[in-house]
């Protein structure tokens, strides 16, 4: 019966399944003509649109000869992916205005700064159109080789009006890792008779898959933390013109059909204007129309949101833009069954194409209601930002001035002025120190994006979140920070923002310190432990000449190391600037408090690092951790599939990551007793989130887990969705208390931790108070969204636990210490585990 309703299904839509017969003409609209000399990409890149994925060298290739050819187009090159591909831009507008683009530019960003006598009926808008931020989700970025054909080859009066009244900022693949990825996977899977059967494999990605960039991140979660090259490209550009609107052609299950902004009307975040989600509305009645023309099926105000400020959907709305999700039913190769019927991969493509269009229709017919709107946004920011009683931020990190950095770094990426500190000050208890700290003023251009990044929110008109329901940066970082009422304390603004460097104060004959507290200390001890040299730490902290040490402080002896006194003095300075950290020589071992042959210092190994990678891994999290090793720390980190892991020699490591999965059944039996056996000859395991219940089904760790007892009542059946979806804790910012004196938390001068959690694992506390050395206080929430009853479950419960077993250690956190690249303030967390795991 399945059968002949496919077959059905397939006369209806008229496929030749041999090949799908489809050339440029299906995608492009009627009663237009073409210049001929302008070349269809089938000319250039060998196949029609949607008949083969895309590779994004041919993509590349396409959009390069299109912009050498077309007085329409300019490309440039904005830097390279993680894998070295190019991250283009092309400016599509009229030959005139080409011709005067600088200024145009300059006209544009001078409407949101309130200067000049401008006329927006004369002005053109600037519409931002990004393609499949997502590698897998294709459709987008072939899309957008019939649409960059359409843009300059397209004639008459009608275009050549728009495009003079328009600039248009085409993005063609917002992940060219990814893209590149999913199309070698899905073409080597084509046959020439094309099969829609959902269990054919070319529909079932291997691990990780092509949605991710290089390090498995989602770039469309990177917006607001700009840590990814991609992103800080993308960011580089908004900024540089402020674009009116900005799309994001995404795509979602192949059941589905079509989907446009605005999303769910009571999640959206209470920064963002009444009136944008009123013109993205407005905007939207022309995708309707668009698509009613074609006959394709679409929803809109469902299921999305309009929260999370660092999606590209998102994150224009708090910057006076207006952001444009859509989302298409995806075929996730070529042709596949769905509900709606048989979904073939160019009827995916139109759709994406045909809502490019009625962007721009949309723009065109809107563009002095949106450039109006646009300087309103800005007037109203200078006003709010006069009347604010805060007139400014300060943050920082008296022991570490390379995290401040990184936070202020964000900042500059989004042109948020900032100054240094006059000096160092003391305010609400809190010291910070000149060169660590810095001060951000509320009265600029956005102080509404400096809120969205700085506050803390904890009530919320829905309990669903499409994302992470907080973000706040400081606690994110784990930085000290609060609101001034006055800038007296403010410096020089930060004009040449510069990394803090690193030295080494004097030669020493006898012993160099550093503590643990700067950001790149683990980075440093690798490189001393991989050099063959000996490198103790602190379990106390010690007073030597007039400085104080704290916990975790590192001591690299002179004598008896491979390294004469005077190359281990030069290969600590190179060591010390690479990391940016300081480093003292000392001339005694003579302290107050421990001496520096204490047995209080303890020796510490060179480690070498394996983690979990492959089915049942969640990409995320595994390339979380494969990106802080790689790129921040300058570690090697041996990454082991499942599908070998039993047939590995797990003794060559000392320590070994088990990332968060889809569900408890990480390894089998035999993989954990494997596992066991190698911790108690003297391993360390370190798992995250969800394989605390694989630890407890597998005995390699004793865990009580808090549970809630919620019963639905007087739920209808409509609502249980709803009701189940207000207990996910999606993400939320909580406080922890920290015993300092325990080796999981040197390098943290607070007695406080704010932690990133996306789960609903809650563990009691060990009878002694030792053995819990992170602990959530009575009242941990602050910032984001967490339910009644999970917050009471929350409430002194534990993050983190660590047993010995045999040799070895077993070592468990709840929570993700890695989050996205910008959880700077917890990176440190999983460091203490592997250098100081032994000595838990």
């Amino acid at each position: 019966m399945k059968q002949l309703s496919t077959l059905i299904l397939m006369a209806l839509v008229g496929l030749n399944l041999t090949a799908q017969n489809v050339t440029l003409d299906y995608y492009l609209p009627k009663n237009v003509t073409y210049d001929p000399n302008i070349p269809k990409p089938s000319e250039i890149i060998g196949h029609e649109v949607g008949e083969w994925h895309v590779t994004h060298d041919k993509l590349v290739f396409y959009m390069k000869h299109l912009a050498s050819i077309s007085d329409r187009m300019t490309i440039e090159d904005r830097g390279s992916t993680f894998e070295g591909r190019p991250i283009l831009l092309l400016t599509v507008t009229s030959p005139k205005n080409h011709g005067n683009i600088e200024n145009l530019r300059e006209q544009h960003l001078a409407l949101s700064e309130g200067t000049g006598d401008l006329n927006t009926s004369n002005m053109p808008i600037v519409v931002y159109q990004g393609f499949s931020i997502h590698g897998n989700e294709a459709s987008g970025a072939n899309a957008s080789l019939a649409y960059a054909y359409y843009l300059a080859a397209a004639q008459g009066s009608e275009i050549e009006t728009m495009l003079d009244n328009m600039v248009i900022l085409l993005d063609p693949s917002f992940n060219p890792d990814g893209l590149q990825r999913f199309a070698y996977w899905a073409n080597v899977h084509k046959s020439q008779n094309l099969n829609p059967d959902t269990n054919e494999r070319e529909y079932h990605e291997v691990w990780p898959g092509g949605r991710t960039n290089h390090y498995w991140f989602d770039m469309n979660r990177d917006w607001l933390p700009v840590q990814l090259p991609e992103s800080r490209a993308r960011i580089e550009t908004f900024h540089k013109w402020l674009p009116n609107i900005l799309t994001d052609h995404h795509e979602m299950g192949t059941n589905s059909t079509f989907f446009f902004q605005p999303g769910e009307p009571s999640r959206v975040h209470p920064l963002t204007p009444k009136i944008n989600q009123e013109l993205t509305k407005e905007i939207g009645t022309y995708h309707a129309r668009a698509l009613d023309k074609i006959g394709s099926l679409y929803y809109s105000e469902e299921n999305y949101d309009d929260y999370y400020y660092g999606k590209g959907s998102t994150f224009p709305d708090v910057n006076g833009s207006i952001g444009i999700l859509f989302e298409q039913g995806s075929s996730r190769g070529h042709i596949q069954e769905s509900e709606n019927g048989i979904l073939t991969f160019p009827f995916t493509i139109r759709n994406q194409f045909t809502t490019a269009l009625s962007t721009i229709e949309a723009a065109k017919n809107m563009r002095t209601k949106i450039l109006d709107y646009q300087r309103k946004f800005y007037a109203d920011m200078r006003a709010e930002a006069s009347r604010n009683r805060t007139k400014g931020i300060i943050f920082g990190d008296s022991k570490d001035a390379l995290r401040t950095y990184h936070l202020a770094e964000i900042l500059n990426r989004h042109k948020i002025k900032f100054h240094e500190l006059a000096s160092d000050v003391t305010i609400a208890g809190k010291t910070y120190k000149k060169g660590h700290s810095y001060i951000v003023p509320t009265n600029q251009k956005n102080p509404r994006l400096i809120k969205a990044m700085f506050e803390k929110r904890t009530t919320f008109v829905d309990s669903l979140f499409y994302d992470v329901s907080a973000w706040t940066f400081p606690l994110s970082f784990n930085m000290d920070y609060g609101n001034l009422s006055s800038l007296v304390n403010a410096g020089s603004e930060v004009v040449d923002f510069q990394k803090p460097s690193g030295g080494v104060d004097k030669k020493s004959n006898y012993a160099y310190l550093f503590e643990w507290h700067e950001y790149y200390t683990p980075k440093a001890l690798n490189k001393i432990l991989k050099k063959g040299l000996r490198a103790k730490t602190a379990k106390s902290p010690f007073t030597l000449e007039g400085k104080k040490y704290d916990y975790g402080t590192i001591m690299v002896p002179v004598q008896n190391q491979k390294l004469n006194s005077d190359d281990l003095h030069t290969f600590l300075k190179k060591v010390a600037e690479e990391s940016s950290i300081n480093i003292a020589g000392v001339s005694t071992g003579l302290t107050k408090g421990i001496d520096l042959g204490s047995n209080d210092f303890d020796p510490i190994k060179k480690q070498k690092v394996a983690i979990l990678v492959g089915d049942g891994i969640r990409p995320y999290d595994a390339g979380e951790i494969w990106h802080l090793f790689d790129t921040r720390y300058n570690m090697k980190i041996t990454k082991i599939d499942t599908r070998y892991f039993n047939s590995v020699d797990l003794d060559k490591y000392t320590d070994l990551i088990l990332p968060s999965g889809w569900g408890s059944n990480l390894l089998d039996k035999k993989g954990a007793d494997k596992i066991k056996d190698w911790v108690k000859d003297g391993g360390t395991v370190i798992g995250y989130r969800n394989v605390a219940n694989w630890f407890k089904k597998h005995e390699l760790m004793k865990l009580e887990m808090k549970k809630d007892t919620l019963v639905a009542k007087n739920i209808a059946f409509d609502q249980k969705n709803d009701f189940n979806g207000a207990q996910v804790t999606g993400g939320a910012i909580f406080e922890a208390k920290l015993d300092r004196s325990h080796p999981i938390n040197y390098g943290y001068k607070n007695n406080r931790i704010s932690l990133f959690r996306n789960t609903n694992i809650y563990l009691k506390p060990e009878k002694n108070s030792y053995d819990n050395p992170i602990q959530y206080t009575n009242n941990p929430l602050q910032s984001g969204y967490i339910s009644e009853e999970n917050e009471e479950l929350i409430k002194n419960s534990v993050p983190f636990k660590v047993k010995r077993l045999g040799k070895g250690r077993v070592i468990l956190f709840t929570d993700n210490t890695n989050f996205r690249a910008f959880w700077y303030g917890t990176n440190k967390l999983l460091m203490n585990a592997i250098f100081f795991g032994q000595m838990m």
